[in-house]
């Protein structure tokens, strides 16, 4: 529970260095960020949209997005829409078995700002046999949601890993 409160203390502050405000301006916490209202029916909605993608349900979780949802992550320049997510993960089950997710959410309210509104912040691990080889990787979720569609979402997860299980080396470049 201390790591759940420390890992939102770390959120939130993160999130309120996004704002711009003077120093004399720098508004308190509890001004800026407070307990979503709709905490159960938005957690729910982004664990229905992580499960239908784990669980090759691709028109449940196309229907858990709004039209004009941009994902970003796990790199900071990687971004997809609605549609690359649906189609990539529907490539993904081409080459993939024996998927499987476990996840603990939270959420919470930003009240001004760019990051205005009820974001759902969820830590998992995501499994899977790939190539005869089982892999199983941490990630870190946080989405946006409004009017019971997820709008926006950021995911962060290690590459290296997930390609180091897979059998690939890493070659340094000839000097």
């Amino acid at each position: 529970m201390k790591t759940l409160k420390l890992s939102l203390l770390l959120l939130c502050l993160v999130i309120s260095s996004q704002l711009s405000f003077s120093q004399g301006d720098s508004p308190r916490y509890k001004d800026l960020v407070v307990e979503n209202p709709e905490a159960e029916k938005d957690i729910e909605v982004v664990s229905a949209y992580v499960n239908a993608l784990v669980n090759n349900k691709m028109l449940e979780a196309e229907n858990l997005l709004s039209e004009k949802y941009i994902g970003y992550g796990p790199g900071p320049n990687d971004s997809i829409s609605k549609q690359g997510t649906i189609k990539a993960w529907t490539e993904t089950h081409q080459v993939r078995s024996n998927e499987k997710v476990g996840f603990v959410s939270q959420t919470f309210r930003v009240l001004q700002g760019d990051l205005q509104g009820d974001w759902i912040s969820q830590w998992g691990t995501y499994s899977f046999t790939q190539n005869g080889k089982h892999v199983e990787l941490p990630y870190q979720l946080t989405a946006r949601v409004s009017d019971g569609k997820i709008n926006r979402s950021r995911i962060y997860f290690d590459n290296l890993s997930i390609a180091k299980s897979l059998g690939y080396k890493v070659i340094p470049p000839k000097e």
